[in-house]
């Protein structure tokens, strides 16, 4: 049966979900708008409130060290006792500091002094310190670099250069304070689970980046080209939320990147818990309306299929009884009888036609096997006028009687199955015809299984075989020809092979053989021969071909093992 529609609860339930997201679809689009700008302005406050965190620390802890500067430049006044004094005890409060530089006026290196390292003899290239920044007049905190004035010892620091008060004029102090606390302040600050901070100046030039040897092997980039133009404050770019803040009384801005899709997937995730709960509650009233259904319309039309399915399994056997089932509907209920009305007529008109079809079958079969060959009777009768004309008289008296038996056997005295035996017989017969008309053409040979003998077999059924082999498989050769038939049991199963050693056919060719019906000059058909044994025995029965052109053709008459003809004479 051939499904196409669907069943009822089905139909309802599909109505009412269907209706429901209707109406969520018709405001899906609005609320999505307003959720995703909800979702990017709660990104962009979190990520001001993660930069405002970190500007926050990063300028109390360079005010901490601006303090720390004020008193190491009055340190400066006292005598070095008491200034060495000021500094063992400095180092031990403030361990990430790493150094205490000062330089004159020209950006000279005047003493540097440090708890565990010592100076280099010789320092060519001092990076703690910018001279030309510090003849222009006023303090700097640098970038990030590396401390070149100790031997063995390159920590990475950022400098805070500031002015001091000593006797004479134009000197600095620089403090090298260590990145380390510094990017410790910077790294515990996360944005989602991607988001991140970095330290940049007004300029566009990165200070610190927690991902900062991939920026220098180029591995990932910045655009502070762009940042460095935005204001104070959250920019959404793409997929990509800026929030920027500036530090004060330095050059420096806290930039702290967020992405919009993490923020949309955790907001999303947040929202599909909350509709969980609607879900589920939708999916209890469908429920509820599809048990109501089942109850009152499903129930009695899904019976009415089965009784339906069952009829069309076996339409013989089938036995149905109206039911009145108790919340079922009126209509359902006049189904119900007309299928059982029905059933009753249909059962009565299959038997009539199966009647029918039997003795149709019959007549067909008989028609069938009635299907001798008139130009083989004339060919054959010719050779036996000529014969006797040329004083062949031994050879037309084996023709007389080989025809007579082939005639006798065809008639079988009606009935529809003979034993193997006398089938076979009949094969002969044809063949010593053949081989008498078509001298030195071909030999035959006959290699039988007895115990097979004895089985029932379709009449007329290798003949036709024969024939095929000898004009379409034999007549084509220039040496002789032979054929072989044999018989072999395989279980409960008969086959009769006829092979031949003539010139093969193609897949096609077969094919066509197959299905190439009866005409005058080609005798009774192989198509036919295989439409009775299939009449007869069933459609695991019947014939196979196997060839291949130049190497000769097999053909297996396949029937089943059987004695008595009493039951296949009642199909």
């Amino acid at each position: 049966m051939n499904k196409k529609g669907l069943p009822i609860n089905v139909i309802v339930l599909m109505t009412v979900v269907g209706t429901v997201l209707a109406l969520s679809a018709s405001v899906l689009p609005s609320f999505s708008r307003l959720y995703r700008q909800t979702l990017i302005r709660s990104a962009e406050t979190t990520g001001r409130q993660a930069v405002a965190q970190v500007s926050s620390t990063v300028d109390e802890y360079l005010s901490t060290m601006e303090s720390s500067m004020s008193n190491i430049s009055a340190a400066m006044d006292w005598d070095e006792t008491e200034r060495g004094g000021f500094f063992d005890v400095f180092f031990r409060i403030r361990p990430n500091v790493v150094a205490i530089s000062t330089y004159d006026a020209d950006g000279a290196l005047l003493a540097c002094y440090s708890p565990t390292h010592s100076m280099r003899k010789q320092v060519e290239q001092n990076l703690s310190i910018d001279a030309e920044r510090i003849k222009n007049g006023g303090g700097y905190v640098s970038a990030p670099h590396v401390v070149t004035l100790f031997e063995g010892y390159y920590p990475w620091v950022v400098t805070m250069v500031r002015p001091i008060s000593t006797e004479g004029e134009g000197r600095w102090a620089a403090l090298d304070i260590s990145c380390s606390e510094l990017s410790r302040y910077i790294n515990d600050v996360g944005i989602g689970d991607r988001g991140y901070c970095f330290l940049m100046d007004e300029d566009g030039n990165i200070v610190y980046h927690p991902q900062q040897q991939l920026i220098y092997s180029s591995l990932k980039s910045e655009n502070t080209a762009l940042i460095s133009t935005f204001d104070d404050g959250a920019h959404t770019i793409g997929n990509v939320i800026y929030s920027v803040q500036s530090i004060k009384n330095t050059p420096w801005r806290v930039v702290g990147v967020s992405y919009v899709q993490e923020a949309l997937s955790a907001g999303l995730l947040e929202l599909r818990k909350s509709l969980i709960p609607m879900g589920l509650l939708l999916a209890s009233a469908a429920l509820i309306i599809s048990f109501l259904l089942n109850r009152v319309l499903y129930e009695p039309i899904r019976g009415l299929e089965s009784a339906m399915r069952q009829f069309e399994r076996d339409a013989d056997h089938f036995s149905y009884e109206p039911y009145h089932p108790a919340l079922g509907a009126r209509e359902i209920q006049s189904l119900s009888q007309s299928f059982g009305h029905m059933v009753g007529r249909i059962q009565q008109l299959m038997k009539q036609v199966r009647e029918e079809e039997i003795n149709l079958r019959k007549t067909e079969l008989r028609a069938l096997q009635a299907q001798i060959n008139p130009h083989f009777l004339y060919n054959t009768l010719d050779a036996i006028t000529w014969m006797c004309e040329r004083g062949k008289t031994d050879d037309a008296v084996m023709m007389v009687n080989a025809l007579a038996r082939l005639f006798r056997i065809s008639i079988s005295r009606g009935r529809e199955l003979i034993p193997l035996r006398s089938e076979l017989q009949h094969a002969e017969c044809y063949l010593r015809i053949l081989s008498i008309r078509y001298r030195g053409q071909f030999s035959y040979r006959f290699v039988t299984d007895e115990d097979c003998l004895d089985c029932l077999c379709a009449k007329i059924v290798i003949q036709p075989i024969l024939e095929n082999a000898i004009y379409h498989g034999i007549n084509g050769l220039i040496d002789e020809g032979m054929i072989t038939v044999s018989v072999r049991g395989e279980g409960d199963d008969v086959v009769c092979t006829v092979e031949d050693n003539g010139v093969g056919m193609t897949e096609e060719q077969i094919a066509a053989v197959m299905q190439k019906e009866r005409s005058d000059k080609a005798g009774i058909g192989i198509k036919n021969v295989n439409d009775r044994l299939r009449i007869y025995f069933g459609d695991a029965y019947g014939i196979t071909i196997d060839s291949a052109p130049d190497e000769g053709t097999r053909v297996f008459i396949r029937m089943p093992r059987i004695y008595e003809e009493s039951e296949y004479e009642k199909k």
